[in-house]
């Protein structure tokens, strides 16, 4: 999606060319994973000849909005307190995460 979003549209062969190597994946997985977007609605794709050209059929933000919510339903009962206190006690939190939460906090306090 992060390909897609950057340029679009973009033939199966142009994504896997970009986003392949550094996931250590081969092009077959690439464009297994376009026609499970694709299925899911998050890519379009139309016809250029013999091949198709995809671009993405929903924003960054809803996205990266719908796919964060969807984590907490399934793994925190759509709270998000319990996953920054699983990532607290298992020692992934840095300092600066810390001090960047405590901002945010302070801005929803009245």
């Amino acid at each position: 999606m992060e390909a897609l979003w950057a340029r679009s549209p973009q033939a199966a062969e142009e994504i896997a060319a970009e986003v392949a190597a550094p996931q250590g994946w081969t092009e077959a997985t690439v464009k297994t994973l376009i026609n499970r977007l694709l299925n899911k609605g998050a890519v379009e794709a139309e016809r250029d000849g013999r091949r198709y050209l995809y671009r993405p059929a929903v924003a960054r933000a809803a996205w990266v909005g719908a796919e964060s919510q969807g984590l907490l339903d399934r793994l925190f009962d759509g709270r998000l307190a319990p996953l920054v206190s699983h990532f607290s006690q298992t020692g992934a939190l840095t300092p600066q995460d810390i001090a960047e939460l405590k901002k945010l906090i302070e801005g929803f306090e009245p």
